[in-house]
């Protein structure tokens, strides 16, 4: 599908051309495309921009991600479980998703990455002295902030996992176990049996929705938390980093797909 060059929505609810989250996260794409080269235009050298010119850009790309947790919510509470296995994702990014989206503390291995490759880049100047005013001038005392809230991160990620894991438990519990039996044996009326089945899925799909949202709600305080360490350029430097990660991981998946499907015709 091809996504509109120029989606529009306001507080995570689709434009009325919009029927799915499908269609939402096509156009979202394209949105964070166009943070993507605002944010690489604001930390060119020679634009020199100030603190104070770069906070409205970084809060807009904030309010943007914003936005997707709000709609993916909305979507989850019409119909969770495409949530976890979901259509517009490639199977490559599927096979890192945690509870329908990125692990949380993976957030801090792309900012360790992407300072090193910025101090690797900038060590002659830092030498001298100089600063660069990007990840490479992470201070002693960012670093410690960076580092509590690591572990706070995954202290509370692993408690996430486990609560899902213990609901992934109940699809094997005393109800479910009798339930596929009295459908096997058909020892029960067949409206009487749907209505149980339905009934039993349901209690399921209420604990994935609120493990998904507990896991969207750490994804976004975790982003917000590391930018508030951050001084605006380096925000604006991480956040460069996480789109294009974002975008590029999504454009190679894809292509893997197509070439897979083309083989399996061939």
């Amino acid at each position: 599908m091809a996504a509109p060059t120029n989606p529009t929505w306001r507080n995570g609810s689709f434009p009325p051309e919009l029927e799915s989250f499908h269609e939402f996260f096509e156009c979202w794409l394209v949105k964070q495309n166009q943070d993507l080269h605002d944010l690489i235009s604001a930390s060119s050298p020679a634009r020199d921009a100030s603190d104070q010119a770069l906070r409205p850009l970084i809060d807009r790309v904030v309010r943007h991600y914003e936005h997707y947790y709000t709609a993916k919510s909305r979507c989850a509470k019409q119909s969770v479980l495409p949530m976890f296995s979901p259509a517009w994702r490639s199977s490559l990014e599927d096979a890192f998703l945690w509870i329908g989206g990125w692990r949380p503390s993976m957030a801090f291995h792309l900012l360790y990455s992407k300072s090193g490759l910025q101090l690797e880049a900038h060590l002659a100047e830092l030498l001298r002295g100089l600063t660069t005013g990007d990840l490479a001038d992470l201070s002693a005392s960012q670093l410690a902030l960076i580092d509590d809230l690591q572990g706070s991160t995954i202290r509370e990620e692993k408690g996430i996992t486990e609560k899902f894991a213990k609901l992934q438990e109940t699809v094997a519990d005393a109800s479910m176990v009798e339930l596929s039996h009295a459908a096997t044996e058909m020892t029960r009326d067949e409206a009487a049996m749907e209505e149980e089945v339905e009934g039993a899925l349901a209690a399921k799909e209420e604990g994935l929705e609120e493990i998904l949202e507990m896991a969207d709600d750490l994804r976004l305080r975790t982003l917000k938390e590391i930018l508030n360490i951050l001084c605006p350029m380096q925000a604006v430097h991480f956040l460069i980093a996480a789109a294009e990660l974002h975008l590029r991981i999504h454009e190679w998946g894809k292509k893997k797909d197509e070439t897979q499907a083309q083989t399996r015709h061939t």
